[in-house]
């Protein structure tokens, strides 16, 4: 590989040298979404951030298997061991049979997805389609002497691991801690400790989700799923397991200790975390109430918005802070975001109309663009440095546009290279006003315009050549005399 990748590693708690079990190949883990609802902003930071991480991997040469699973079963409220499943209660007030709201939200998730940008995973698995494979991963888990059986139920015996391995390995956290700061339990839960987490739960009548298995009539725990699926898909052992922060404890921690357990090793390599979108410093989630749809963002609909948002917008404003920070959202950062978009956009337009200058060397900042930005993605996958970079690019091409810098065909080359490499294969940042045509007939309107004010000029009718220069303006176009003629340039 031309460039090393440098990852941070939650589990050693710094940047390390990538290093894939298998020569040329990497196998990839990321926690998808529980589909119960609408998918928001919050689910657009992971589907964005692992998605370039998958690009970039495949940009750098490597054969990539990539799996995001869907949560359909297990994930009770509050992320707890107790209470309804998530797509249950979401089917009763709904009147629905569960694999209806299953269905429906997960569509509804990859259509977003697919307007973001985001490419589909090499797998998919849903939770409630592997049952049998979790509960064979429970039934090594007893037979490891790692679990008990409860009232139909089966519990990880969180204390006995914690004594011959250690219960906090990713997190950081200490049991001894987690005790003082835990309250015991009142004598009617199944747990022998409130720490102890759920592998199987007895379903009570009233659940409508449930499978049959050697303890009860029930379900899988939540953090079970991507044990179960991971080994699957994956092997014992794998590369990459990402998702988010909040995930890291206790599903995560969970993961660990289960394949532990299970398979006698941790299984993951690189444990990678993004950090949360935040409002007014809160997370945004579905249990706070306080998230915006993402169809309210590409209409313009929630209130906090003053105007609708592009899917590469949203794109775009997620890239320019490092995944492992948080984003507080805010409308005066999109509308920047907007504004950045399209200045960059319109440089990788006006690039295919550059005309090389006769006699020009190629210029070395220029050969230096391509990697430098790849230098700032294998560094932990730093999003805005490599777009500060692409900044750099749009400088030069304005420059070129001005007529204050001369760029030969080698220049013009190098940058639409970078472009398409960069921007376009590896951030994901399509120019969608190109792609539908949209741009093909803005170009021609613009020329059938500027004909008339060439005209206008000629015959020295100021008046409507003026006319014309201010209407585009207040539309959003800004036009420029050249000595070659007429520039113009989208500003809004």
């Amino acid at each position: 590989m031309a460039h090393n990748l440098y990852l941070f590693n939650t589990l050693s708690r710094q940047k390390e040298l990538f290093k894939p079990i298998h020569p040329g190949r990497v196998g990839m883990y990321v926690c998808g979404p529980t589909v119960y609802g609408d998918a928001h902003l919050g689910h657009a930071r992971p589907g964005i951030t692992y998605d370039v991480l998958f690009r970039l991997l495949k940009h750098l040469g490597y054969k990539v298997r990539y799996v995001r699973n869907i949560t359909d079963v297990g994930h009770l409220e509050n992320d707890a061991d107790s209470g309804e499943d998530k797509i249950a209660k979401k089917a009763r007030l709904e009147e629905l049979e569960p694999m209806e709201v299953v269905q429906t939200y997960t569509l509804r998730y990859h259509e977003a997805m697919q307007k973001l940008g985001v490419l589909p995973p090499s797998i998919e698995p849903h939770a409630s389609g592997h049952i049998i494979e979790q509960i064979a991963t429970v039934q090594k888990i007893l037979d490891a002497g790692y679990a008990y059986i409860s009232n139909g139920s089966v519990y990880f015996d969180v204390d006995k691991y914690d004594r011959e391995h250690h219960y906090g390995v990713l997190s950081g956290r200490v049991l001894e801690e987690m005790k003082a700061n835990t309250r015991e339990l009142d004598g009617q839960d199944d747990k022998r400790a409130p720490y102890d987490f759920a592998l199987w739960k007895k379903a009570a009548p009233e659940h409508i989700m449930h499978w049959p298995s050697p303890w009860s009539e029930g379900f899988p725990g939540w953090h079970l799923e991507c044990s179960a699926m991971g080994e699957k898909y994956l092997g014992t052992e794998f590369d990459i397991h990402g998702g988010g922060i909040d995930l890291m404890f206790p599903h995560h921690e969970c993961e660990i200790a289960q394949n532990v357990a299970s398979r006698g090793t941790q299984g993951v390599h690189y444990w990678v975390h993004n950090n949360m979108i935040t409002i007014n410093g809160e997370k945004m989630s579905k249990s706070k109430g306080n998230f915006i749809s993402l169809d309210e963002m590409f209409a313009g609909t929630h209130p906090l918005l003053t105007q609708a948002y592009s899917p590469m917008n949203v794109r775009f404003f997620i890239l320019q802070a490092h995944y492992r920070s948080t984003i507080d959202f805010s409308n005066d950062a999109l509308l920047a975001a907007d504004k950045g978009l399209k200045k960059m956009l319109q440089a990788v337009r006006d690039l295919k109309g550059l005309q090389p200058a006769a006699g020009s060397a190629p210029i070395a900042e220029i050969a230096e663009l391509e990697p430098r930005a790849l230098d700032a993605l294998t560094d932990d996958l730093n999003t805005p440095g490599a777009l500060s970079v692409l900044f750099e690019a749009v400088k030069w091409v304005n420059a070129a546009k001005d007529h204050t810098a001369s760029l030969c065909q080698e220049d013009i080359d190098r940058l639409q290279v970078l472009f398409k490499d960069i921007l376009e294969d590896v951030l994901g940042i399509q120019d969608t006003q190109s792609s539908d045509g949209g741009a093909k007939v803005i170009s021609g309107l613009m020329d059938m315009v500027l004909d008339i004010r060439r005209s206008a000029k000629a015959e020295k009718n100021w008046a409507v050549s003026d006319k014309i220069r201010d209407d585009l303006k207040s539309i959003g176009i800004q036009i420029k005399d050249t000595k070659d003629g007429c520039d113009w340039t989208i500003t809004e």
